[in-house]
Formats: C-alpha cells, sequence, structure tokens
C-alpha cells in the first residue's frame, strides 16, 4: 500500500482538553474573544498579562501548558521577553497598523488575526483544542466499479474488521439509494441519528457530539440513511459531517455511490484513498473505466480491489491493467457471507475466513500502530 499515510488514533482521543489562555485589558476586545470561545464550546482563563508558574509547583504555567493562547494587541508589549512558544496567536483590529507584524515577530507569534474578518478561523482554531484534535482519521471510500460488484460488502467487512482491531471506526453510507448499511449490519431498528438529520448542518460540527449521536453497531458508529423520502443531503451538510469524523481519529469508511453528484464529489475530496471494486468480467471492467475516469477527476488515489471467479481470460493484475489503476489485491468469495448477513453477522464480523483476512491484510498495510509514516 505504498504512498498511503498512516493515521493511528490520536493520542487522548476523546479526552476533552483544555481551553485558551487569553492575555488582554482591552475589554472590548475580550468581550469578543469570550463570544468566540462560547461559539467553540471553549472555556478560556483571562489574565491581563502572562501567568507565571506557580511558586515551588515545579509544574508549567498555564502560559506554557494552554493548547492555545490568543494576546490581545494591547498585551503585546506585556508579552515581550515570556518564553516562546507553539500556538500564540496575536489579535487586532486596526487592518491598517503595519506594526502588529513586528509585533508579532518580538513575540513569536504563529498567527496575526484581525476581528471581525478572522472570527470563522479562530472559532475553527479554539474548537479544535477545546476537541483535542490530533491526526485526522485514515478515509477510505469504495465504489463499486458495476451495480452489484460487492462494494458495499467490502465496505463493512473493512469497518468491522478496523473495530476489532480497536481503532475508533466510522462507517459512513454516501449511497442513499442503496438500502442502508444500517440493514446490512443488522441495526435497521437501533437508536441513533441518520443523514436526513444532518441535512441542516453547516459551517463546523463537533467531532464528540456527532460521534456520540450516531448508532453503535459491532463497536463501531455507523452514518446511514433512514428509510424515508430524503435521497440528498446538500454538499455543504455533507463536507461539514465528514470533516468532523476525520476530526476524531482512527478510520472512517465510505461507502460510494457509482453516481457521482455534488454530494458525493464532497466525499470524494477529503479521501486519502478509493478502492474501485471490479468483478473480473469484461463488461464489468468497461463499466469500471467510466466510474474511474468520473472518480479520478476528484480523487487523486484511486486503488483497484478484483473480485473473482475469473473468466474470459482476466485474472486481478489483467484487470487492474486494463483500467490503469494500481492493484491492491483480490477480494475474495466467501461462502455463507449471504446467510450470515440475514442471520444479522455482518460481513467480516466472524474475524474468520478470507474476507475478514483480506480486511485485516489491508489496514496492516495502510495503518501504522503508532500514527507515523508511510504504509
Amino acid at each position: 500500500m505504498a504512498g498511503i499515510t498512516a493515521h493511528g488514533p490520536p493520542s487522548g482521543a476523546g479526552e476533552r482538553h483544555g481551553g485558551p489562555l487569553i492575555v488582554t485589558e482591552d475589554a472590548e476586545l475580550l468581550d469578543d474573544l469570550l463570544r468566540l470561545c462560547a461559539a467553540a464550546g471553549a472555556t478560556p482563563e483571562v489574565h491581563h498579562c502572562p501567568p507565571a508558574s506557580p511558586p515551588g509547583s515545579g509544574r508549567p504555567g498555564s502560559w506554557e501548558a494552554a493548547p492555545l493562547v490568543l494576546v490581545g494587541d494591547d498585551a503585546a508589549g506585556r508579552v515581550r521577553g515570556t518564553p516562546r512558544r507553539r500556538g500564540v496567536v496575536l489579535v487586532g483590529r486596526d487592518q491598517d497598523d503595519p506594526g502588529i507584524w513586528r509585533r508579532a515577530v518580538e513575540i513569536g507569534a504563529d498567527h496575526v488575526l484581525m476581528l471581525p474578518d478572522g472570527e470563522q478561523w479562530l472559532v475553527d482554531r479554539i474548537a479544535d483544542v477545546a476537541e483535542g484534535v490530533g491526526r485526522p482519521a485514515l478515509t477510505v471510500g469504495v465504489i463499486g466499479g458495476r451495480g452489484g460488484a460487492g462494494a458495499s460488502t467490502l465496505a463493512c467487512a473493512l469497518a468491522v474488521t478496523s473495530a476489532h482491531q480497536g481503532l475508533r471506526s466510522l462507517l459512513v453510507d454516501a449511497d442513499p439509494l442503496g438500502g442502508g448499511l444500517d440493514v446490512l449490519l443488522g441495526g435497521e431498528t437501533a437508536e441513533g441519528l441518520r443523514w436526513p438529520a444532518f441535512a441542516g448542518s453547516r459551517g463546523r460540527v463537533g467531532g464528540g457530539a456527532l460521534e456520540e449521536s450516531l448508532p453503535e453497531l459491532h463497536s463501531l458508529r455507523v452514518l446511514s440513511w433512514d428509510r424515508g423520502d430524503c435521497v440528498a443531503v446538500p454538499p455543504q451538510a455533507v463536507r461539514a459531517v465528514l470533516a468532523a469524523a476525520r476530526r476524531r481519529g482512527g478510520t472512517v469508511v465510505v461507502d460510494l455511490p457509482r453516481r457521482i453528484d455534488d454530494g458525493a464529489a464532497e466525499v470524494l475530496a477529503q479521501l486519502d484513498v478509493g478502492l474501485l471494486v471490479v468483478p473480473a468480467e469484461l463488461r464489468a471492467v468497461a463499466a469500471a473505466g467510466r466510474v474511474a475516469s468520473a472518480v479520478g477527476m476528484v480523487l487523486r488515489d484511486l486503488r483497484v480491489a478484483v473480485r473473482g471467479p475469473y473468466g474470459a481470460g482476466l485474472d486481478d493484475r489483467e484487470v487492474a491493467r486494463l483500467l490503469g489503476l494500481p492493484l491492491v489485491g483480490e477480494v475474495p468469495v466467501e461462502a455463507g457471507l449471504l446467510r450470515g448477513t440475514e442471520g444479522g453477522r455482518p460481513p467480516g464480523a466472524a474475524g474468520r475466513g478470507p474476507l475478514a483476512r483480506f480486511c485485516r491484510e489491508f489496514w496492516e498495510r495502510a495503518l501504522v500502530a503508532d500514527g507515523g509514516g508511510a504504509a
């Protein structure tokens, strides 16, 4: 799986981190910063000067320990000489003051932010530190080269296998006409939100709140469709929801529709790698070529997973050659899979059999347990 960046679970995933430190005596600026912290769900610590370490404690003070420091431009002089650290933002209002850049350099600020123009950026940054954002999830999309190729089955098996390996795992059903992946997982009646509940989402969605709101099935979270009339979610809502899912770390597996509309394009733009599932048949290869052409306009890393049995002189390498795509491997045919899903046991749930082995090998190549390097 050369070329896939490894994304292990973030350190301290699921824990709430401290809020930012605010250093200012400007009452009006402080009101704005407190308002933005509230919008981001963070509780800040406020000081007029950089706080010192508690005497005799041996512990770092909040200047060193805070995940983010917001310094009002009025306080830049008082901050000068304070130990340098990352994550310092100098906040001002005067767009025409060129001296703010010099003051930013003097205090070692990473960013200069002007209000009100930079409010949304700052809310997102505060929310990141409050949520404890680490390495984003490795996000894998699965799409069928033709109808009935087995993409949904592979997507479920990958997500179930990831969860069984102890990774935070989310399975996303991006195909509104697919019947619902919660059904394939035997959880169509499970409590939790489905896609229509997020149709009004805009801007930033909290990753923790998203995770807690979704059904939990077979140790993973599932975002699927309900049985209502809604068959589309606005692209901006898709973008916000998937971005929130990725911020939680671990793995995200997306079952993609073969028709690439605006919502599917938003998903493709956030994928790390796509798997095109292609049966080893000439007509399937021809159809898959059209799908690959459409997907490749958005997704740079698309690979082919070939499903047997083989016919017409085809094998997995020949299918990959005809499509001009890197080969992930052969997706095995597993006897009794349909009977298992009808009995409420999703693909890959048993942890044994050829499909589960394929999925384990995929994750072993794609993930590094400590979350570093390329696989």
